[in-house]
C-alpha cells in the first residue's frame, strides 16, 4: 500500500529555539518518508540538515531579478527544496490570482520542484452553490498550458477556504464528492488524474473520521503541526490505516 502524503504547512509561526525544540520531538518518532515539510522559509535549512523532503510555502515566478523579499524557484531548488506549494488561500487573499499562480506553477515545474496547488472556495462561494464552478475555474486557470509530464508532478490540495483555521469541517461524503469532482475535471480537461490532499481544520480529534476517506491520497495540515506533539498523533493515526 502506498503511505498517503502528509504535507505540514507550518505557515508564519515559531522562532528559531521553539524550532529547534520541535525537530526534537519529531526526530525521535517520525520515521515515514511521506511527510513533506513546509516551514517559514527561514528555517528550511533546519530541517534540510534533518534530512525532510521539504516544501516552500511560496515562491516568485521568476528565476532572478529586482524582487526584493521574493524568492525563486531556481533558489528553492539549489538548496535541496522538493516542493512549493502555489495558489494557497492565504496568498489568494493577498492578492493572488489564477493567473498569477499558473505563472508560479509553471516556473516551479521548470525548476523541477513538485507543486502542492491548492484550490478551495469561500463560505459565499458555497452557499451560492458554486463549489463545482470556482472548483472548475481554479483547475482550469491554474493549471493551463501544462503537458502530461508536468501535470504528473502536481498534488491538488482541496482546502474549502471557509473550513481553514474554523474548526468547522465539510463531511466526509462532501469531500469524498469534491475529490471527485476534481478528478473528473482533470480527466476531461487534462487528461490527467491527479492525487488529491484534503486541508481545513486537521486536528487530532478528527483525522479518524477523515482518514476514512478512500479517494483522498493525503492531507494537507495546518496550525495543528505547529504543535509538534499534535502533529506526531496526527501523522500515527494517517499512517496506521
Amino acid at each position: 500500500m502506498i503511505n498517503k502524503y502528509i504535507v505540514v504547512n507550518m505557515k508564519m509561526n515559531l522562532t528559531a529555539k521553539e524550532i529547534g525544540d520541535y525537530l526534537k520531538v519529531i526526530n525521535e518518532t517520525i520515521f515515514i518518508s511521506n511527510v513533506i515539510i513546509c516551514p517559514t522559509s527561514i528555517y528550511i535549512p533546519y530541517f534540510l540538515n534533518n534530512s525532510y523532503d521539504v516544501g516552500i510555502q511560496n515562491i516568485y515566478f521568476e528565476n532572478d531579478g529586482s524582487y526584493t523579499g521574493e524568492i525563486s524557484p531556481l533558489q528553492a531548488k539549489s538548496i535541496g527544496v522538493k516542493f512549493a506549494i502555489v495558489g494557497h488561500s492565504d496568498r489568494r487573499l493577498m492578492g493572488e490570482d489564477d493567473q498569477i499562480i499558473n505563472k508560479k506553477i509553471h516556473k516551479a515545474l521548470t525548476n523541477n520542484l513538485k507543486v502542492i496547488f491548492c484550490i478551495g472556495e469561500t463560505l459565499e462561494e458555497r452557499e451560492m452553490l458554486k463549489t463545482d464552478k470556482i472548483l472548475k475555474q481554479q483547475i482550469i486557470r491554474g493549471l493551463r498550458g501544462l503537458n502530461e509530464k508536468q501535470l504528473s508532478n502536481i498534488l491538488i490540495a482541496y482546502e474549502p477556504v471557509w473550513a481553514v483555521g474554523t474548526n468547522i469541517l465539510p463531511t466526509n461524503k462532501e469531500i469524498s464528492a469534491c475529490a471527485s469532482f476534481i478528478k473528473n475535471v482533470c480527466k476531461d480537461n487534462l487528461k490527467s488524474i491527479p492525487l488529491i490532499l484534503y486541508g481545513g481544520s486537521i486536528n487530532e480529534e478528527n483525522i479518524k473520521t477523515l482518514n476514512k476517506i478512500k479517494n483522498i491520497d493525503g492531507f494537507l495540515i495546518g496550525s495543528s503541526a505547529n504543535d509538534a506533539e499534535r502533529l506526531v498523533k496526527i501523522i500515527e493515526v494517517i499512517d496506521n490505516i
